[in-house]
C-alpha cells in the first residue's frame, strides 16, 4: 500500500518537525557530544600479522589513546584480510575480544572470518612499516601506525581505496567504538561515483558532493530529496577515465546499521553506529564486470515469470470487485496492454492480512473472477503489510501468538499501529516465523489462488513511536480521518543507549530518533538481536521468507514485490520506488532509482507510473508512460486519495500508452532474454548509457536517457510543453526503432534535438546489435506465440560489419532459470557483411522447447546496407530463392542524420527487408544475399 502520504503543502521536514513538537510519545534526540572534533581519535596501530592456512592475513590493532568521543575506544581489534576471488578482496575489521553483530551469514552466505583471539604464529612484533598482499587483481597494502589499508589496481598501479589520514585531510583516522565506526578514503577529482542509495536524487545518478547521503531503512515518501528512504545499500560504483581507459569498481560496506556517508568530491567518510567493518573491493574494470562479480557473491536476481514483464494495473482505493472487473474491462475496451490486476488492502477484512472483505470481495465471485482472467494468462497480485493485527479472534494472530513468532519488548510481542490498527511485527529472523508465514501464505493461496505478493510497509513502517498499549474506553483507530495517526497510548523509550546513541545519524533528513515512526530499537528479536543492529534487514528476511513460502505452494517460479530492500534482496524480489508525486520533477527522478537499482543487484525496478499522488495532469501521465513503459517493472499505481487515473481516463494517455506499451510487448521477447540475463550474470535491465560506452565520459552523468540491455536507447521527453526532446548519442550510428528509415550516426558523438510530439517516444537501437522481436499483442501469453522478427543494425554503410544477438525461451513457470531442464532453449544470432556479402544466421542450442511451443521467425530486417548496392542472389539455408517462393525481398533508402565533417561524402544507406520466411525458432537456419553495386 503505502506510506502515509503528507498533503501536497506539507514538506517532510515541516511534517516531522510538527510530529516530533507535538508528540509527547516521540522520542527526542538529545546530541551528547555538541561540536565533536572533525578528527576523533589517533586510530590504531598494527602488532601483528600472520598468513592464514586459507591464504589470507589476519592481524591485530591496539587503539593509540582513548579518547570517550560518542564513547570508549574497542581497545583491540581484529583485522582480516583475503582475496576471495581473482577479483574480489574481503577486508574485515572487528572487536578481538568480543563477538559483534554482523549481517547473519544464514541470510547472506558467505565465508566466516576467522574465530576471535588467533594464536598468532608467526607473527611480527614491529612490524615493517608498508607490506604489500598481492591477488590475481588488486593488491592490499597497509601501514602500521597509525594504520591504514589502501587498495590498488594490479594492472596499473591505481589506487581505488585508501583509508589512511594526512594533516591535510578532512578525515581522520580509523575510529572503532561499540556505536560509532569511522572509515574514510581518499578519492580523485575526476572519479565519478554511483550508489549509495536507497534516496531520490536530484543531481542525477552520479553522486553529488556534500548531498547527504543516510542509509537505514525508514517510510517516508520518495518525494522527499537525498534522504534515507525504504532500502539500504551501502555499495557504490567508482568510474575513472584514465588517460582514455575506463576502469571501474566496486565498494561494499556490508553492514546493516544505520550510518551516514559523507561524500565530498575528493573523499567519502563513513560514520555507522554500530556492527563492523566488513569490505568487499570488486576489481571489475567494466561496469558489467562490477555487478557480475557484485551479485555473484550477494546472490544472483530472482528470475521473474514471463507476465511480469507485461503492464500491471494498481490503485489504492477500487472498493470492491466489480470496481477491479470494470478496469480490467476497460482496458480491453481501450485496446491497452494488460497482464496484471493488482488489490492495494481493499481486498482484505478490516485491512488485515491473509483476509477477504466478505461482502465487497465476497469469495465465490472473487474465485469466478479470477477464473476468468486466469482463462486468458491474466494475473493477480495483492498486498501483504507485515503487522499482524492484534485480535483474539483473528486466526492468523492466533496461530502467531501460539507459535511465539512476535518481535518482543521486555518479554511481550512489541506493539504498533498500522493499518488495521494494534498489531505485531513477525521476526524473520526467527526460523519459527519463516514457517509460520509460509503457512499463512498456504493457507491463503487456498482461499483467495493469488499469482504473486506485494509486501509492503516492510521498514518497518509503524504510525507510532515508543512503547505502547492498546487504550481502554475508546476505538482505535476510529475509522474516520486519515488512518495514520497513531491513536494507541505511547510513552518515549529513552533508557537505553540503544534507543538514543550517542551519535545521531541524519534519520529522515533530520536526524529524527533511530525509533521514530518504526520498531523501537531496544526491541528484541530472536537469539537476543537487538532491533538497533537489524532493522534495515527486515524487508530483506520478510522477502526471503515469502519467496521461500510462495515456492513451496505449486513449485511456480515466484514473483515478489518488496518496498524495502537490502544488500541481496535482488535474488528474491523486485522493487517499486514507493510514494512518489505526480510532478515532471519526480517523473526525471525515476531513471536515477530505476538505474541504481541495477547497479544494486535488482533489476526488476520501476516507478509508480502517472505518479502516486496528487493527480498528474493529462500531459504528464502521457509522457510518464512513456517512460514507464520501458521501466523494467511497469505499473500504474495510485493513492486512495488521488482521482482515477487508469491509462484509459484520457484519450490522449490511452493513444500514447497504445504506442509505447504496444512497443513494449513487442520486445518482451528481448525483456525476457535480459531477465535471463540479469539471473545468470547480474547484467540490469535498464542500465546508464556508460555500461555500453565507458570511454564516452559525456554520459558519465547523464541521468534523462537510458538503455534497455547493452544497445537499446530510450530518450524521453521529462519536461512540461515539450514536443521535442534533446539527446545524446554516443559515437556510432543508431537506427529509430519506431521508424527504421531514420539514422544517426557520429564519429565522435552527436547532440539531436529529436522531434516528440505527444504520443512520441524515441527509442533507438545501436549498430551492431540483433534484436528479437514478436508482434506484440494485449497479454503477454499471446503475445509470445506470435512470429517472430529479427532486426540486424550495421554501422551506417560499412563493407564489412558483424552484429549479435540472442534470445531466450523457457517454461517460465519452473522455478529455475536455466538451460539444461529441458524446458529451455537458447540461440545466439550472427550476422556479418563482407565484400558486398550479407549473411545472418542462428547457433540454437537445446532447441526442442522451442521447437515444441511452434515458434518461427518470419521476417529480417538488415538497417545500415550500403545505399550504393541491391540486393540480389538470395538463398536460404544454401539454397537459392526462385520466383515461386513466397519470401520477399525489399529495398529502402534510408535517412540519415550524421556529423558534419569538412569535404567528407554523405553516407547513404539502405534498409533490406525478406518477409515470407518460416525459420523455426529452435533449428539453426542461414540467409545470405549479395549488395551488388546498382549498374
Amino acid at each position: 500500500m503505502v506510506s502515509p502520504t503528507p498533503p501536497p503543502l506539507l514538506t517532510l521536514s515541516s511534517l516531522l518537525l510538527l510530529v516530533l513538537l507535538l508528540c509527547s510519545s516521540c522520542v527526542v534526540n538529545s546530541s551528547s557530544k555538541s561540536n565533536p572534533p572533525a578528527k576523533i581519535g589517533q586510530g590504531y596501530r598494527l602488532i601483528s600479522i600472520e598468513e592464514t592456512p586459507d591464504g589470507g592475513l589476519v592481524g591485530h590493532l591496539i587503539v593509540n589513546k582513548n579518547n570517550n568521543v560518542y564513547g570508549p575506544d574497542i581497545p583491540h581489534l581484529q583485522l582480516f584480510v583475503k582475496h576471495e576471488t581473482q577479483d574480489r578482496l574481503r577486508v574485515h575489521i572487528t572487536d578481538a575480544q568480543k563477538q559483534r553483530w554482523e549481517v547473519p551469514y544464514s541470510l547472506l552466505p558467505r565465508d566466516q572470518p576467522p574465530p576471535l583471539k588467533q594464536t598468532i604464529g608467526r607473527s611480527r612484533k614491529s612490524p615493517i612499516t608498508v607490506s604489500e598482499y598481492t591477488g590475481s587483481e588488486l593488491i592490499f597494502s597497509y601501514t602500521s601506525d597509525p594504520f591504514g589499508f589502501a587498495v590498488k589496481r594490479k594492472s596499473n598501479g591505481q589506487t581505488i581505496f585508501n583509508s589512511s589520514s594526512d594533516k591535510s585531510d578532512p578525515f581522520g583516522n580509523l575510529v572503532f567504538k561499540d556505536q560509532y565506526l569511522e572509515i574514510s578514503t581518499k578519492l580523485p577529482e575526476d572519479a565519478s561515483l554511483y550508489g549509495l542509495g536507497e534516496n531520490t536524487q536530484p543531481h542525477g545518478i552520479k553522486l553529488y558532493p556534500n548531498d547527504p547521503y543516510t542509509l537505514y531503512t525508514t517510510d517516508i515518501s520518495a518525494i522527499n530529496l537525498n534522504a534515507d528512504l525504504y532500502g539500504s545499500h551501502p555499495v557504490y560504483m567508482d568510474l575513472r577515465n584514465v588517460g582514455g581507459r575506463p576502469y571501474a569498481h566496486s565498494v561494499l560496506l556490508l553492514n546493516s546499521n544505520g550510518m551516514d556517508v559523507f561524500y565530498r568530491g575528493t573523499s567519502l567518510t563513513y560514520k555507522v553506529i554500530g556492527g563492523v567493518f566488513d569490505f568487499y573491493f570488486f576489481a571489475g574494470p567494466t561496469p558489467l564486470g562490477v555487478v557480475d562479480q557484485y551479485t555473484s557473491f550477494i546472490g544472483r536476481p530472482a528470475p521473474m515469470p514471463y507476465w511480469s514483464l507485461g503492464f500491471h494495473q494498481c490503485r489504492w482505493g477500487y472498493h470492491n470487485l466489480s470496481v477491479v472487473e470494470d478496469v480490467v474491462e476497460n482496458y480491453q475496451k481501450a485496446k491497452i496492454p494488460l497482464d496484471v490486476i493488482w488489490n492495494d488492502d481493499d481486498h482484505t477484512d478490516g485491512k488485515k492480512d491473509f483476509t477477504l472483505n466478505p461482502i465487497n470481495y465476497p469469495r465465490p465471485k472473487l474465485l469466478a473472477f479470477l477464473d476468468k482472467i486466469h482463462s486468458i494468462g491474466m494475473k493477480y497480485v495483492v498486498i501483504i503489510d507485515p503487522g499482524i493485527a492484534v485480535n483474539s479472534s483473528y486466526g492468523v494472530y492466533q496461530r502467531g501468538i501460539a507459535d511465539d513468532v512476535f518481535i518482543k519488548y521486555e518479554g511481550e510481542p512489541y506493539l504498533a499501529q498500522v493499518w488495521p490498527g494494534a498489531v505485531n511485527f513477525p521476526d524473520f529472523l526467527n526460523p519459527k516465523t519463516v514457517s509460520w508465514w509460509g503457512d499463512e501464505i498456504r493457507r491463503f493461496h487456498e482461499l483467495v489462488p493469488v499469482d504473486g505478493l506485494w509486501i509492503d510497509m516492510n521498514e518497518a513502517s509503524n504510525f507510532c513511536s515508543g512503547k505502547c498499549t492498546i487504550p481502554k474506553g475508546k476505538q482505535c483507530p476510529t475509522g474516520t480521518g486519515p488512518g495514520w495517526v497513531c491513536c494507541l497510548d505511547c510513552k518515549n523509550i529513552t533508557k537505553t543507549r540503544w534507543d538514543d546513541p550517542p551519535y545521531k545519524i541524519n534519520a529522515s533528513g533530520l536526524q529524527a530518533p533511530v525509533g521514530f515512526k518504526t520498531i523501537a530499537t531496544s526491541a528484541v528479536h530472536y537469539n537476543g538481536v537487538l532491533e538497533y543492529d537489524a532493522h534495515s534487514l527486515y524487508g530483506f528476511s520478510q522477502s526471503i521468507a515469502t519467496h521461500k513460502g510462495l515456492q513451496g505452494l505449486e513449485g511456480k517460479r515466484p514473483f515478489i514485490l518488496s518496498r524495502s530492500t537490502y544488500v541481496g534482496s535482488g535474488h528474491y524480489a523486485a522493487h517499486w520506488t514507493g510514494d512518489n508525486q505526480g510532478t515532471w520533477e519526480n517523473l526525471r527522478y525515476s531513471i536515477s532509482t530505476m538505474l541504481n537499482f541495477g547497479i544494486f543487484g535488482v533489476p526488476m525496478v520501476g516507478s509508480d507510473i502517472c505518479g502516486f499522488y496528487p493527480q498528474p495532469t493529462e500531459e504528464l501521465c502521457n509522457r510518464w508512460i512513456e517512460v514507464g513503459a520501458f521501466y523494467p517493472f511497469s505499473r500504474d499505481h495510485a493513492n486512495y486519495y488521488s482521482p482515477r487515473q487508469e491509462l484509459y481516463q484520457w484519450e490522449s494517455v490511452a493513444e500514447s500508452a497504445r504506442n509505447a506499451l504496444g512497443m513494449r510487448y513487442k520486445l518482451l521477447p528481448y525483456l525476457y532474454t535480459l531477465n535471463y540475463e540479469a539471473h545468470i550474470s547480474g547484467a540490469p535491465i535498464a542500465r546508464p548509457l556508460f555500461f555500453s560506452f565507458p570511454t564516452y565520459t559525456e554520459v558519465y552523468g547523464l541521468s534523462t536517457q537510458f538503455l534497455l540491455g547493452s544497445s537499446l536507447m530510450v530518450s524521453p521527453v521529462l519536461e512540461q510543453g515539450k514536443s521535442e526532446v534533446a539527446a545524446l548519442f554516443p559515437p556510432g550510428s543508431w537506427y529509430s526503432l519506431f521508424d527504421m528509415t531514420q539514422t544517426i550516426t557520429s564519429r565522435g558523438g552527436i547532440n539531436v534535438t529529436l522531434y516528440a510530439p505527444l504520443h512520441v517516444v524515441n527509442v533507438h537501437l545501436y549498430q551492431n546489435t540483433i534484436l528479437p522481436m514478436q508482434q506484440g499483442g494485449m497479454i503477454s501469453k499471446e503475445a509470445r506465440k506470435t512470429p517472430f522478427s529479427l532486426i540486424v543494425t550495421f554501422p551506417a554503410g560499412v563493407p564489412d560489419g558483424e552484429a549479435k544477438g540472442n534470445l531466450f525461451i523457457d517454461d517460465d513457470e519452473l522455478p529455475e532459470m536455466k538451460l539444461g531442464n529441458g524446458y529451455s532453449t537458447y540461440i545466439d544470432f550472427y550476422a556479418t557483411i563482407n565484400k558486398g556479402t550479407v549473411k545472418v544466421w542462428s547457433e540454437v542450442q537445446e532447441g526442442k522447447f522451442a521447437l515444441a511451443q511452434g515458434l518461427y521467425i518470419e521476417k529480417v530486417t538488415v538497417l545500415g546496407l550500403d545505399g550504393s548496392g541491391q540486393a540480389s542472389a538470395l538463398e536460404v539455408d544454401g539454397k537459392p530463392v526462385t520466383g515461386a517462393s513466397n519470401i520477399e525481398l525489399s529495398t529502402t533508402k534510408q535517412n540519415v542524420l550524421e556529423e558534419q565533417e569538412d569535404g567528407g561524402n554523405k553516407v547513404k544507406t539502405l534498409m533490406v527487408e525478406i518477409k515470407g520466411l518460416s525459420f523455426a525458432v529452435g533449428k539453426n537456419f542461414a540467409i545470405t544475399w549479395n549488395m551488388g553495386i546498382k549498374s
